[in-house]
Parts: C-alpha cells; structure tokens; sequence
C-alpha cells in the first residue's frame, strides 16, 4: 500500500524540476559553451515553428479585425479599429498563441528526442565519453528556445498586423500609411517591452521542461511518448501561470 497519491506525485515533480532548474545556470556559469550545438538548435527551432507560427499570426490578426468590427461600429469607432486590435495583438494574444505553439512543437520535440537518447543510453554514452550531456543537450536548447521564442513573436506580431490590415480593408478602405499611422500612435513602450520580456521567459520554461521531462524518461520507447506529452501539457499550463504574473507586474508599473 505505498501507492503514492496525486499530490505527493507532483510535489516531488516540482523538487525535481526546481533541482533541474538549478543545474541549469550552474551549468551555464562553468565550462565551455557549445556555441556550434546552439547555432543548430535555433535554426532547427525557428525552421520547425516558424510557418505555423506566421499562418497563425496571419489569421489571427484577420480574424480578430473582423470579428471586433461591428461592436466598433456600433459605437461608431470604426477609425479606432486598427489602434485597439494592434494592443491587443502584441501585448497579449499573439505572445500567449505563439508560445502555446511552441510548447507543442518545441517542448514535445526537445522531450521526444532526448527521452529516446535517454531510453537507448545514448546520454550515458556521452557521460563515459567525457562529455557533459547536461552542457551539450539541456544548455543550448534552453538557450536556444529563449532566443527563437521572442524571435518567433516578433515575426507573428508583423504578420499578424499585416492580417489586421486586410481584415480592416473589407470594411472599409484605408491606406497602408494611415493603417501604419494610427497604429504606431497607439503602439507604446509599455505594450511591446513587455510582450518581448515575457516570452523570453515563455521560451526558458518550454525549453527547460521539455528537457527535464526528457531526461527523466522512464520505461523505454513507451515512456518516450508519455514524456513529450508531459511536457506540452506542463509547459503548457507554465505558459499561463507566466502571462499571468507578467500581466500582474505590467498592471502594477502602468499604475504607478
């Protein structure tokens, strides 16, 4: 009867992760950076994410324009159409959807594919050869993924205006440069500095989950599934605890 029960199970799962974490910048803070694994890992992160994450900026942006159009005009506020979709869209939708996207490209890909190193004693091999399997995997996916996340929203951000803009032109005709005008008027420090901040940190969670829940594979090839799901669903939920806290902290400097 030492079955253990849901709660003590995650417990456990959050030592274990907070101990992970702690390796992570003591690793990073000694030894010699794997400069050339990391170059990898950015473009095999942005190569994986970036069409998926643009069409969906794209329709993002397009829908929502049209979507939000006749509550505008039913107030008669058609004009500030491309003023408030532009806020909501860099400051907290395309950020929250291309992080969601990530956790489920990047955070079950990380987890997939060092579970299976894992399970075939690929990273033991590693040990035995001198090399620092922490270093070499966990570090430079980490890193990369907290690069190419904020990269990723950025480019999502761009299209994702773009689609705003031919949502707003099938209700009305505007101009490129006036579209561009009112929404650089509106557009803020406070609105983008933000955005870009928290998916810095979007991108350490997914790209640190993913790889705890990959070196902490168990029961062979079938565990190799049952991590990859893991960790979309835990980076996933992290994601949400992050915006958050971010919203919170955004709130209290726009008040003071």
């Amino acid at each position: 009867m030492t079955k253990s029960n849901p709660l003590s199970k995650l417990l456990n799962e959050t030592a274990d992760l907070f101990l992970f974490f702690l390796r992570f910048f003591r690793e990073l803070t000694h030894g010699r950076m794997e400069w050339t694994e990391w170059i990898n890992q950015c473009f095999y992160i942005g190569n994986r994410s970036l069409v998926l994450v643009s069409i969906t900026g794209f329709i993002i942006g397009l829908v929502i324009t049209i979507q939000s159009h006749p509550s505008m005009a039913a107030f008669g506020a058609e004009s500030w159409l491309p003023s408030v979709v532009s806020v909501s869209l860099v400051r907290e939708i395309v950020p929250v959807i291309t992080a969601l996207i990530c956790a489920g490209k990047i955070g079950s890909g990380i987890g997939a594919e060092i579970g299976s190193m894992k399970v075939t004693e690929q990273i033991d091999a590693m040990e035995v050869s001198g090399t620092n399997p922490y270093k070499y995997l966990v570090v430079t996916r980490v890193l990369a993924a907290m690069f190419m996340v904020p990269l990723l929203v950025v480019i999502s951000d761009t299209i994702g205006l773009y689609g705003a803009y031919l949502g707003v032109n099938m209700k009305q005709a505007v101009s490129f440069s006036l579209y561009t005008h009112q929404i650089f008027m509106k557009l803020t420090y406070s609105d983008v500095v933000p955005s870009i901040v928290k998916s810095f940190f979007f991108g350490f969670a997914i790209g640190l989950i993913g790889c705890f829940k990959g070196f902490n594979t168990r029961n062979g090839t079938q565990g190799v599934g049952a991590a990859a799901n893991s960790a979309v669903v835990m980076a996933t939920f992290v994601v949400f605890i992050i915006d958050l806290v971010a919203a919170q902290i955004a709130d209290i400097f726009s008040i003071t």
